[in-house]
């Protein structure tokens, strides 16, 4: 595998110059919440995995415009609320038109809820769960997404993790196609064999600077393919 420097190097000659990269790596618009990940409320972690949920597949942009609709028809993500919500009271919910309507989607956030209200019984927030997962083992928290709740898979999980200020990678085309054309990996992205193998190169990339994992998602982005991306437009990596 690259170095750190031969990638950093490259993606600055790519992208106009050290400084404009250091804009690009260090952009944090895309992180939703601003607290840190301890203090974050646990309905706020399911509002994230909801929105994300939903998000998924759709356009973002009509998601967040009807944000306010989902927040009061499910209680502000109230866990033990949510909880108690009877499949029927879901059924009419998801064929609400001021919300995006979606029963299979729906029928995730008390599946989502249910997770989150497991892990609370371990004597801990589910934000105090996620803050401290170890970064270098964060394709385990992935899994732990997936096998626990519902529709987390693939970028759901990790973009979830993203909007609530959780440091982690992410697997895009980019990404994907750089580790491919460097011989790291060879089968499919999501087999245990490739994404531990993403890991590790993260894990010895940070051994090599003071970059979080989203900043090196970013940069092995800017260090690969044809993307064109400036300072004035970016997008998540």
């Amino acid at each position: 595998m690259e170095s750190f420097q031969t990638l950093y190097h490259r993606a600055a000659e790519r992208k106009g110059g050290v400084k404009k990269l250091s804009v690009l790596l260090n952009d944090n618009s895309y992180y939703g919440d601003t607290l840190p990940l301890k203090q974050i409320s646990d309905d706020r972690i399911l509002s994230a995995f909801t929105k994300k949920v939903f998000q998924s597949g759709f356009v973002w942009r009509v998601v967040e415009n009807k944000w306010e609709n989902f927040e009061d028809s499910f209680f502000g993500f109230d866990i033990e609320k949510v909880l108690m919500m009877p499949e029927e009271m879901m059924e009419r919910k998801a064929a609400d038109p001021k919300i995006i309507r979606n029963f299979n989607k729906v029928k995730t956030i008390r599946a989502n809820a249910q997770m989150i209200f497991e892990e609370q019984q371990s004597g801990h927030s589910f934000a105090e769960f996620l803050a401290t997962w170890p970064s270098d083992n964060i394709i385990g928290l992935w899994a732990y997404l997936k096998k626990h709740g519902q529709r987390l898979g693939g970028n759901t999980g990790p973009y979830s993790l993203r909007a609530l200020g959780r440091d982690t990678f992410l697997i895009t085309r980019d990404i994907e196609a750089y580790f491919r054309a460097h011989d790291i990996i060879s089968g499919g992205i999501q087999t245990k064999s490739s994404l531990n193998a993403i890991q590790n190169s993260f894990n010895q990339w940070q051994t090599e600077c003071d970059f979080s994992l989203a900043q090196l998602s970013r940069l092995v982005a800017y260090a690969t393919g044809d993307n064109h991306i400036h300072v004035e437009q970016t997008e998540d990596a």
